[in-house]
């Protein structure tokens, strides 16, 4: 697999598994982070455990259109959050716009691979 491949994958489940865990179990920092427990962070944390499980699937079995579908999916959400959230000094926001920048550079090197 593909360095870029693994690195955007295993990316997502090094942020994503502690990040998970802390929401799950309303972790202090979690909660001035993402705010108090809501139906809207339930949905996050369930979005987030979707993107954490499909992670490692790709890791084990690797396909370079799904790996594609997925990180388009994350740029587009991720680059769409300084404006849904108002401001791009959240620490969500930051990582998520870091995250998105790495993710778009492992697109790039996906793209013939999956245009075909």
């Amino acid at each position: 697999m593909e360095l870029l491949v693994t690195a955007s994958l295993l990316i997502n489940i090094v942020v994503l598994v502690p990040v998970t865990s802390g929401m799950f179990v309303s972790a202090r920092w979690a909660e001035r982070v993402y705010g108090p427990q809501s139906p809207a962070r339930g949905i996050l944390l369930a979005i987030y455990v979707a993107i954490t499980v499909t992670s490692v699937a790709l890791l084990l079995r690797p396909d370079p259109k799904m790996v594609f579908a997925l990180l388009v999916v994350q740029i587009v959400y991720k680059v769409l959050t300084p404006v849904t959230v108002d401001t791009v000094r959240h620490p969500v926001v930051l990582s998520n716009l870091a995250i998105a920048a790495f993710h778009a550079l492992t697109c790039a090197t996906l793209l013939d691979r999956v245009s075909a």
